[in-house]
């Protein structure tokens, strides 16, 4: 079938008398997804013989359709928002920022909304940042979980951010977090190598159990072990030589150690005690405490730190003095 031009009129022919209007555009337009051709029918840009129309309309042979919109949805485009930022450190080259848990870095295309997103906060403060990732994530050169707090750092110009891109890929970049898991791990430290993948069943986890992983490495180390009425717990120092989705969250589970507050991974909702005292954490508790790097221009070393946020400290302070 030649290629439409948009906008473009149909006429139903016999042959697809009684079909449904979505089901019929679909087979005529192969250049449009299907995703798109409802999107087109539910913002009106669809007409049946000059009207509005449902995706289940049943066609009638020579009807007039027409089709307003363009094939491809317009560009996904972050916008800014005055947004409280906690800039570690800024030039004209890069940020360092904070980032608060519960603060999404990026919208996805997907996303219901894409307020409230680091990404606007940063366009916000800074107006000009890299484009290399795309409108709708620019300055993004590395990600963070919306529920992981912590250092991450924001490319300004295209220059830097190819430059500091390479650096993660070379592994030159160092990371560090803490996190409280589960249990009491039972070495002092030790080194997680499993390859990651998408969960096949539940598309929102990843695991370790699934061929066909992406090489994931992970070193961790205990700060020390927690006994408390409201059971055992490790604190931990982890570093990490890959930035796979999820990776510690995901690693620390599949040795029995969720990261407290991680639902997703196999973490209770709420802790009880013996007296039936409950404690929940409302994030996860996984904090990015330090990064090392070169400055993308300079080459100068550059390492910056953040302590546990309040929510955590005090997370701590109420399983520990129970």
């Amino acid at each position: 079938m030649p290629e439409q031009n948009f906008p473009t009129k149909l006429r139903v022919p016999a042959s697809h008398a009684g079909e449904r209007l979505d089901r019929f555009l679909v087979s005529q337009l192969p250049e449009v997804s299907r995703a798109r051709i409802q999107q087109l029918i539910a913002s009106g840009q669809v007409r049946v013989n000059g009207d509005a129309a449902k995706p289940s309309l049943r066609l009638r042979e020579n009807d007039q359709i027409e089709v307003l919109g363009s094939p491809q949805p317009p560009p996904l485009k972050a916008v800014a928002e005055d947004i409280p930022l906690d800039v570690v450190y800024e030039d004209d080259a890069l940020a360092v920022i904070n980032k608060p848990a519960g603060m999404i870095v990026h919208a996805g295309a997907g996303a219901r909304s894409r307020s409230g997103t680091l990404v606007n906060a940063l366009l916000h403060r800074f107006q000009a940042l890299s484009g290399v990732s795309g409108e709708l994530r620019p300055g993004i050169v590395h990600r963070l979980d919306k529920d992981t707090s912590g250092l991450i750092v924001v490319a300004k110009n295209d220059l830097a951010h190819r430059r500091l891109a390479e650096q993660f890929s070379r592994r030159e970049v160092k990371k560090t977090y803490i996190a409280l898991v589960h249990g009491w791990m039972k070495q002092d430290n030790g080194t997680i190598a499993s390859a990651i993948a998408r969960d096949r069943i539940r598309r929102t986890r990843m695991t370790t159990r699934t061929r066909g992983g992406r090489e994931a490495i992970s070193h961790w180390r205990v700060l020390r072990r927690i006994q408390s009425p409201f059971g055992k717990f490790s604190l931990l120092e982890i570093k990490i030589d890959t930035g796979r989705t999820h990776q510690i969250r995901v690693h620390l589970a599949s040795l029995g150690h969720p990261v407290v507050g991680d639902a997703l991974y196999g973490a209770p909702r709420e802790l009880k005690d013996r007296s039936g005292s409950k404690l929940a954490l409302a994030r996860n508790f996984l904090h990015s405490a330090a990064i090392e790097l070169r400055h993308p221009e300079s080459g100068a070393p550059l390492r910056f730190t953040r302590p546990l946020p309040q929510e955590l400290e005090n997370f701590l302070r109420k399983i520990e003095c129970k």
